[in-house]
This record gives structure tokens, sequence and C-alpha cells, in this order.
């Protein structure tokens, strides 16, 4: 599960009122509900692209903190692609997550990569003792 945060001064509930339409509209309908953190997500269990096996997505909401949006793309690996002759939906499948991410948090591609390497660096400098 990824979580990924908004840009500075904006929050999930301005960018994205209605987050479980918005998820429906890029996946799917929702399937039902899975707890991560204290807080439900939206399953998709049988997303409207067939690179996609589930899709889970929500708001993780925490004390004091903005909440952070939540996702874990399940993919079909590549074989069963090839079996199915859906290979071609990757593509789709890629845009879909990426302008879904975009809209929910106002963060491109690159941003997003860099935000994250940033927090896997903060986490590397902080000592285990503390």
């Amino acid at each position: 599960m990824e979580e990924y945060k908004m840009r500075r001064g904006e929050y999930l509930e301005e960018r994205v009122p209605d987050l479980k339409g918005t998820i429906e509209d890029y996946f799917g309908p929702i399937t039902g509900t899975q707890e991560f953190k204290g807080s439900d997500l939206y399953v998709v269990g049988e997303p409207k692209n067939p690179v996609f096996e589930k899709v889970v997505a929500g708001a993780v909401a925490y004390s004091g903190k903005k909440d952070k949006l939540a996702v874990d793309f399940v993919e079909r690996d590549l074989e069963s692609l090839m079996e199915t002759g859906d290979v071609d939906a990757a593509g789709d499948a890629n845009s879909a997550k990426n302008e879904f991410l975009l809209e929910c948090t106002g963060r491109d591609a690159k941003s997003r990569r860099e935000s994250m390497k940033r927090a896997v660096e903060d986490d590397a400098d902080t000592p285990d003792d503390v």
C-alpha cells in the first residue's frame, strides 16, 4: 500500500470531495471496503481495466495531520495478460493510475517520486534506537 501526500496547503477532501465517485470513474464500481491504519478504504474487486486484478484506494486519517491518499494497485502478471490478449490495456492502466493520483494529490509522477525518495532518505537518517 502506498500513501501519497497532497501539495502544500491542499487537502484531499477539498481536491476530491467525492472520493468514492472519483475512484468509480477511474477504475469501476466499488465492491467493498478494506481496513488500513484505522480507516476504511474502497475496494474495486473487478476493475474495468483488465490489467488490474483489484484496486484499493481511500483516505487515511491521521490525528493532528492532513489525511493521505492510500492506494494499492494489484495488477495481473504479464504472462496472464498475454494469455488473455490484454497487454494493450497496460498503457491505459498506467494513464488511469497517473491521472487519478494527479487529480487527488495535485502532484505529477515526477513530484510524487521525488517526495517518496525524500521520505526514504529521511527514514535512513533517523537512528533506530531513538
